[in-house]
């Protein structure tokens, strides 16, 4: 499975997000490749007011984890880029989450990736000259 979506703005992430979704919620973890400022926090932000999240996501850059109760069970949404070593994603319990109930989206996934389970999803989000985004959907 391979999906290929482009958008011009923002304005068109919901619309990309609604036909993710399903895609998304056959997997319990889901990461997040791009550039810094490709636009994986906002992009995520759009898949949880989809899922119906009761709270506006935000990026979890200083506390590592957020949690959110959506219509379809709990997400957590790790941001693992001030990570030094997979020993801190042991001491925040990353595994318990990754194994446990719910749906974990990763940013950063390179800093932790021995510790990933395999059949996960992978996002991919890259931005041209233009400030156009291509978000690319696979199973890895």
């Amino acid at each position: 499975m391979n999906q290929t979506f482009t958008a011009v703005s923002e304005d068109q992430y919901p619309e990309i997000a609604k036909v993710i979704l399903p895609i998304i919620q056959q997997h319990s973890v889901v990461i997040f490749e791009g550039a810094m400022g490709a636009g994986k926090t906002t992009f995520i932000r759009y898949l949880l007011a989809k899922m119906g999240a009761e709270d506006e996501a935000s990026s979890p850059t200083y506390s590592l984890v957020n949690e959110y109760d959506t219509e379809q069970g709990l997400v957590y949404h790790f941001d693992c880029y001030r990570l030094e070593s997979e020993e801190e994603a042991y001491d925040i319990g990353l595994e318990e989450y990754l194994y446990g109930d719910g749906i974990c989206f990763i940013e950063w996934p390179e800093r932790v990736a021995s510790l990933l389970p395999p059949n996960i999803l992978e996002v991919a989000i890259s931005i041209d000259a233009d400030r156009r985004r291509t978000i690319n959907v696979r199973e890895v």
